[in-house]
């Protein structure tokens, strides 16, 4: 790796050290997020953080970020660059954040039948939250969406299937459908090989969450093709359960390419596309980002965080419809602070420097998206060692 790559991979370092506050405990200063504890009834025992910009007062819409396995709020959101979309483009942000009381690996638990079912669990908190926001800042509750990694993925299809009232879109990456698992053996063997079941069986799975029968949210789902943790074949399945909510067949409207890579989109007999599927060619499992130059450009590589060269969150907020004007920018000096990680927390800096990258586990050992019975411990964490590996590793140091 030359220098330059060196010095952008310790200045990315220092920032996710000061926003996730692993290693030297003290609180950090330049996220802008910030915490609400009084949101109403908690029934999943979540925590609600939020960033609302700053500009003229106007009718806001909404974005819920959920962020996936060993990471929190404030990683995700820095690592994925929504704060600084929602900045520019003028919407608001809720970003729920799980507790290891709930998971000791910090995944929404998407496979558990009590945390997905409307007013209940986990999305019953997402909801009491979402409610909090729109009453207190002026949210249009006719553009309120979702988007997640992961086992924030799953769990945004949760939201869209028990609140399709609620939500007008959604964005899943590397997630898995609706409904397809109900307990911890299920969410493993789904994510290792996805069930085969036709488009009206998952569109059923979905119907019987509530009584509502449309009109549905539209979805976009991002994938990679080399992901090892998440069958690919779930990013087919969602397509397909959300093909047969909206009624439309297997054959999308067009294709395309993003930034290289393949696009598939299915519009309703209105024109507006309702369903629309990223495949990333050779990306393992983790949300597509495109750092270099350039204004589709956000966020910072880092574990389960892919420097692809497509950026997903731009893409994302452009199909729920939000990057249509610019907003005016933030101050600088308005930074609001926040706590640092949990104890024992290790967020997604922390896992790239310690397994050396973004290597894909196997299921099993994974995350797991679903509940592990063992609670990590933090590793130690040097960042003097790790400038000291990079000088060497450049040729500056012996």
């Amino acid at each position: 790796m030359s220098l330059k790559h060196h010095i952008d991979f310790l200045g990315q370092l220092r920032k996710m050290q000061s926003v996730n506050g692993f290693g030297s405990g003290e609180a950090a200063t330049d996220s802008r997020l910030t915490e609400t504890t009084a949101f109403g009834v908690n029934p999943g025992g979540l925590r609600m953080f939020s960033f609302v910009p700053d500009g003229p007062a106007q009718k806001l819409p909404l974005v819920v970020v959920l962020h996936g396995c060993t990471q929190n709020a404030a990683g995700y959101e820095v690592g994925a660059g929504w704060c600084t979309l929602a900045q520019r483009y003028g919407f608001a942000l809720l970003l729920p954040e799980q507790t290891r009381a709930n998971n000791p690996n910090t995944c929404f638990n998407w496979f558990a039948p009590d945390d997905i079912r409307r007013d209940s669990g986990e999305v019953g908190s997402i909801r009491q939250m979402v409610e909090h926001m729109a009453r207190t800042h002026n949210i249009d509750r006719a553009r309120i969406f979702a988007t997640g990694l992961s086992a924030g993925g799953a769990m945004t299809a949760a939201l869209l299937a028990t609140y399709p009232d609620v939500f007008a879109g959604g964005a899943v990456i590397a997630g898995l459908p609706y409904g397809v698992a109900l307990n911890v053996r299920q969410a493993l063997k789904e994510m290792r090989q996805a069930s085969a079941r036709t488009n009206r069986q998952l569109g059923d799975l979905v119907r019987g969450a509530t009584p509502h029968r449309g009109p549905w949210p539209k979805l976009a789902v991002w994938h990679g093709d080399a992901d090892r943790t998440v069958d690919p074949a779930n990013a087919d399945a969602l397509v397909r359960q959300w093909l047969d909510l909206h009624g439309l067949p297997d054959a999308p409207t067009a294709q395309n390419k993003v930034d290289g890579y393949p696009r598939r989109l299915w519009r309703n007999p209105g024109g507006e596309t309702v369903v629309e599927s990223y495949t990333v060619t050779g990306m393992a499992h983790g949300t597509p980002l495109g750092v270099g130059a350039g204004e589709q450009s956000y966020g910072m590589a880092g574990a389960y965080l892919l420097d692809v060269g497509i950026s997903s969150s731009y893409h994302i907020a452009q199909f729920f419809g939000l990057t249509g004007r610019i907003h005016q920018s933030r101050p600088a000096d308005k930074a609001v602070r926040l706590r640092p990680a949990p104890t024992g927390s290790r967020d997604p800096a922390t896992e790239a420097a310690v397994r050396g990258g973004d290597r894909d586990r196997s299921p099993g050992a994974q995350h797991a998206e679903a509940s592990s019975t063992q609670s990590e411990g933090r590793r130690g964490f040097d960042v003097g060692a790790v400038i000291t590996r990079a000088l060497t590793a450049a040729g500056l140091m012996k």
